[in-house]
């Protein structure tokens, strides 16, 4: 046995063996992960049926199931397998407080799935089930029945729909572009008062003829200020008189409703449906109820504009460091302490580059840009605060030493002979390095953007610091001059999640947005690498003489 033992030690089978069964535990592990994230996060989008429960004690109630598990210590001889209970997801937050609740299975006495209950889901306060007892228009009664009401509820609740995107319409472009031509023209005139001295006469526009502009301005704000009323009006015009399970009734906005559905009589087809708007909805909608609820559409956007920001950043700079020492420095002592310093600034913690940002590129860069550039808008900060420019930046601050290690390793990899057969045919050394190395070492430097982008899209703690916000009112590129805003603060899916999952006041709510968000961030990464990938191997079927 001892000689056997031997031999296979002294073969290496016993390390092959171990090296794959621990490719293997750890495959498992990330697929594991992974089909965890998705079944939680999938299952999110899915409409299932309302249930109402006939409590022992007579109580009822009434939600959609939301898992089930078994009560620890409960196992008896007349519950051999222990004691269950079910998680109900009961909605009506406003009527009870909750949006789960947890109910042992043998206090249940029965069950049914009524086909006429209703899913309002609502801008504010989660789900509401129940029935519909009357519409009203105002104060006015306007259908009464469950079934007629139903029929009423479903055109107004497109119509107020339809008016909600009006509204936003109005809010957030046609009246946020006459406010920011009204500050632009306030800070012309400020400007111009703080460079003309005291009885001259200013050069280019004259106040009044700013003042006059912003008074037309004001005229138009007023005017849409007037459209908004109306609106408003019509927004709140109906509302809905709900029924709970124990019949107590709640009186809702039909403004305040996103969606009405009757789970209980929709097929499988009506569901897929459902399922793919809902899908739908999640990417392209903005994010509401403290995040919990809608979309994450400003998230996905400010997340892939900072990675392409930092993209944009990072590859310049470290192919260029790279070249510097790879190239032209002369190899010795400082040279070998410079790649030492980079490659320790690859463990240096994100949140130490996250405090350099602030102090160097905010309060630093951003400060004196404010006092050079923008001092009419002072004391209020333009871009001596957080931005998703700095937060680009700093971000391409901490992954730059894995692009320059990298780049260098590509270099290195070129064969000798290609530099000696360019410089033997007369090309200088630039246009050697830039028509015959660079070409073959661009899968290497791919290589590195792949990896600086895999760990700028995840991070969070130094975007924290620099310009991501839980909800940003604007994105970063929008139709206002000068278009792209890279002062304005910006959401990111890996602050969403954090946000959700440790800081939302309703947890339990939250929770399925984590998973989902999660996923999200987990694709984009992928697409983003997937991008980068194909490029490179292009690249490196184009330069097959490479080594890399």
């Amino acid at each position: 046995m001892r000689t056997w033992f031997q031999k296979t030690l002294a073969s290496g089978d016993l390390f092959v063996w171990a090296s794959g069964a621990g490719l293997a535990v750890a495959l498992m592990m990330v697929v594991g992960l992974l089909l965890l994230i998705m079944v939680n996060g999938m299952g999110f989008f899915w409409t299932g049926d309302i249930v109402e429960l006939t409590l022992t004690d007579g109580t009822r109630m009434m939600g959609q199931p939301a898992g089930r598990e078994t009560i620890p210590n409960s196992i008896t001889p007349d519950f051999p397998q222990g004691k269950g209970r079910i998680r109900l997801k009961i909605g009506n937050r406003d009527l009870y407080g909750l949006d789960f609740k947890w109910i042992d299975e043998d206090r249940i006495a029965s069950q049914a799935f009524p086909p006429n209950a209703v899913l309002l889901e609502r801008r504010e306060w989660g789900n509401f089930y129940g029935w519909i007892k009357a519409i009203r228009k105002g104060e006015t009664p306007h259908t009464e029945g469950s079934d007629i009401g139903w029929n009423a509820l479903l055109p107004l609740v497109e119509r107020a729909n339809a008016v909600h995107a009006s509204i936003n319409r109005i809010e957030r472009i046609e009246i946020g572009e006459i406010n920011a031509e009204i500050e632009r023209a306030r800070l012309k005139i400020r400007a111009v008062e703080m460079n003309t001295p005291k009885g001259q006469t200013p050069h280019g526009p004259t106040p009044d003829r700013l003042k006059a502009a912003i008074a037309t301005a004001e005229a138009r704000y007023h005017e849409k200020t007037d459209q908004l009323e109306k609106l408003n009006a019509q927004f709140n015009e109906y509302s809905v008189v709900m029924v709970d399970a124990n019949g107590q009734e709640k009186q809702l906005p039909v403004g305040n409703i996103v969606r009405a559905l009757r789970p209980n009589e929709m097929g499988v087809p009506a569901k897929i449906w459902i399922y793919i708007t809902n899908v739908w909805r999640v990417l392209a909608d903005e994010p509401r109820e403290a995040n919990t609820e809608g979309g994450i559409f400003p998230a996905i956007f400010g997340t892939v504009m900072m990675v392409l920001i930092m993209s944009m950043a990072v590859v310049p700079f470290g192919v260029l460091a790279a070249l510097y020492l790879r190239e032209y420095a002369r190899q010795g002592t400082v040279v070998r302490l410079v790649r030492i310093a980079v490659n320790n600034l690859a463990g240096v913690p994100s949140i130490v580059f996250g405090v350099f940002g602030l102090g160097f590129f905010v309060y630093a860069i951003g400060g004196t840009i404010d006092t050079l550039f923008f001092p009419e808008s002072l004391p209020s900060p333009t871009y001596g605060t957080g931005g998703i420019l700095w937060a680009s930046l700093t971000l391409a601050l901490m992954t730059v030493p894995v692009v320059i290690v990298a780049t260098e390793e590509g270099l290195a990899a070129v064969p000798r002979d290609f530099r000696e057969g360019s410089m033997a045919l007369g090309a200088t050394k630039l246009e050697t390095i830039v028509r015959v190395i660079l070409p073959c070492a661009l899968p290497a430097i791919l290589t590195g953007l792949i990896l600086a982008m895999a760990r700028a899209a995840g991070e969070v703690a130094p975007l924290m610091l620099t310009g991501v916000v839980k909800l940003a009112p604007t994105l970063p590129l929008d139709a206002t001059w000068p278009f792209l805003h890279f002062d304005r603060k910006f959401m990111h899916l890996g602050f969403h999640i954090y946000d959700v999952g440790f800081q939302s006041p309703n947890v339990e709510a939250a929770k399925p947005m984590v998973y989902v968000t999660t996923l999200v961030l987990i694709l984009v990464v992928v697409l983003l690498n997937l991008s980068a990938i194909t490029l490179r191997n292009h690249m490196r079927k184009k330069y097959a003489g490479s080594a890399v």
